[in-house]
């Protein structure tokens, strides 16, 4: 049976590439198009024959295993063969021919330098592929892997796009007029339509209020569809809901981003988190999008959440092409969280293993930045742009004005507004020392104690319950601080909830330890 056999490692050819005349991109050797190794055939024919099977398993380990082992040894420096070389082998199939050129892009993308032409056909095929799944009869069922690797890919390719075409003082003639020729190539409203029409022909908002009644299966089922339908429209659908949260917080729009991803609870367990990829990407954007809308506590408790799952599991990881993307998110989702600690201290919160590790990274800088003074600033700035996703200007450039690069403009106004919100509660860690040391104190007490008058002073504790109280999603005002007051005749009454101890955080991180010596005494190898 074919299913056994390795189609990488049994059929690999080892025959150079024939020069190409064209000057096409790829290595030393050259890079014919039209040319197709054995390997490549077998590959493409097993693929499709499986795809039309529906044979979930044998799909995906072509696709994770198979597509990345053959890339690695025989693409690392040039792109797959062209979609026209392939056709002959899987009858000229429009939907696998879209398909395969979609993996083709993405190729490019993750290996090479794409060209303006590249990024504007990747483009056209997405459109050609999402066209078919919601106009067309698609009775496919794909890994959910890789139905996240293309929602996961349509808004990556879109912000780099916005980038390249924000990048104009280099740009030769021949891009120029690409540029012009293809003005609607990545356009914004055309990436969120997509998005929003995926959500709403899969119906998938329905399905997730169905199954909160029981008179559905998707999270059971991890989207998969076992009475012999389909579940390629039901879960782009799902994942766009979390594409579309991504594109707006690249546009600053955190609100609407938020509320596109509403229908997933993402207190629960769900299909987003089966794939590493998906889980991460969701927690990054949802907690940053609460941070800048100054909701610290629901942003700290998911980031906890998600650093310590990725502190337990990232071991099983280690051979996912997605590794490294996996532990530069964890970094910057620890540079976030220390963000919303010195904004707005919630120790309760961090569990003891995420808060050490926390300490180890940003200790000092967490010390630094709970002083507002400049050099906190500074700490501010370079987390915040460590972390922040790669903002981005939607409009197409004016390109008769003189050429200038403007693909930093995006990132210069969300770092400002940051920046503003952080100056404006510099008071904030002062008042709130002082009311950690009094259960009540009077205003003109404090007022001296802080060097101000007492209408100053007034004027902070009302800034203080302002900063310390944001809207949540459902419209309701929720207190941020683990400290609250209320004044009654001059006098500040605190309120200091008592943290509650989670004594099982020790055994863990000991477990945690324990799990590591393990591991690296089985890695020793005895005469």
């Amino acid at each position: 049976m074919a299913s056994s056999y390795d189609y990488d490692d049994g059929l690999y050819d080892s025959r150079p590439y024939p020069s190409s005349a064209g000057g096409q991109q790829g290595g030393d050797l050259g890079y014919d198009p039209n040319f197709v190794p054995d390997s490549v055939k077998t590959f493409v024919v097993h693929l499709y024959r499986y795809i039309r099977e529906k044979n979930v398993y044998e799909i995906l380990q072509m696709y994770e295993g198979s597509f990345q082992r053959l890339s690695e040894r025989m693409f690392r420096d040039s792109p797959w063969p062209s979609v026209e070389a392939v056709a002959p082998y899987v009858d000229n199939d429009h939907v696998f021919c879209l398909l395969y050129r979609e993996m083709w892009f993405r190729h490019v993308y993750a290996r090479l330098s794409p060209t303006g032409r590249q990024r504007v056909d990747s483009w056209d095929n997405y459109c050609s592929l999402f066209s078919v799944v919601l106009h067309g009869v698609v009775n496919m069922q794909l890994p959910i892997l890789w139905l996240w690797d293309m929602v996961d890919e349509f808004v990556y390719q879109f912000q780099s796009y916005c980038q390249y075409r924000a990048k104009l003082k280099n740009k030769t003639e021949e891009e120029l007029q690409l540029l012009k020729q293809y003005d609607q190539a990545w356009n914004v409203y055309g990436v969120l339509n997509y998005l929003q029409a995926l959500v709403e022909k899969s119906m998938i908002i329905q399905i997730l209020e169905r199954e909160k009644e029981g008179l559905e299966q998707f999270t059971a089922t991890d989207g998969y569809d076992y009475q012999g339908g389909s579940n390629v429209l039901k879960m782009l659908g799902y994942y766009s809901m979390i594409g579309l949260l991504r594109v707006h917080c690249l546009l600053g729009d955190y609100h609407t981003g938020l509320k596109c991803l509403a229908p997933i609870d993402i207190s629960q367990q769900g299909v987003y988190t089966t794939v590493i990829g998906s889980h991460i990407f969701t927690i990054y954007h949802y907690g940053f999008a609460n941070l800048m809308l100054r909701r610290y506590v629901e942003a700290t408790r998911e980031f906890n959440k998600i650093l310590l799952y990725i502190l337990k599991f990232k071991q099983y990881h280690q051979k996912s092409p997605q590794f490294d993307q996996i532990l530069k998110k964890n970094e910057q989702m620890y540079a976030l969280l220390a963000i919303c600690l010195s904004l707005c201290p919630q120790t309760k919160f961090i569990e003891e293993n995420v808060s050490a590790q926390l300490k180890e990274k940003y200790n000092d800088k967490m010390l630094k930045m709970q002083r507002f003074d400049d050099e906190a600033y500074a700490v501010f700035d370079e987390l915040f742009s460590y972390a922040c996703p790669k903002f981005i200007t939607p409009s197409a450039p004016a390109l008769e004005e003189p050429l200038i690069n403007y693909n930093q403009d995006a990132y210069r106004l969300q770092l400002k507004l940051f920046l503003y919100e952080v100056k404006q509660q510099q008071l904030l860690a002062g008042v709130r020392n002082y009311l950690k040391l009094y259960s009540t104190i009077s205003i003109a007490k404090l007022a001296t104690y802080m060097e101000v008058d007492e209408a100053t002073l007034r004027t902070i504790l009302m800034t203080y319950k302002h900063k310390m109280h944001a809207v949540d999603s459902d419209g309701k005002i929720i207190c941020n601080s683990d400290l609250d007051f209320h004044i009654i005749d001059d006098i500040i009454h605190v309120i200091d909830p008592k943290a509650r101890k989670l004594h099982g955080d020790y055994f863990l991180r000991q477990i945690l330890k324990f799990e590591e010596i393990i591991a690296e005494l089985d890695r020793v190898k005895l005469d």
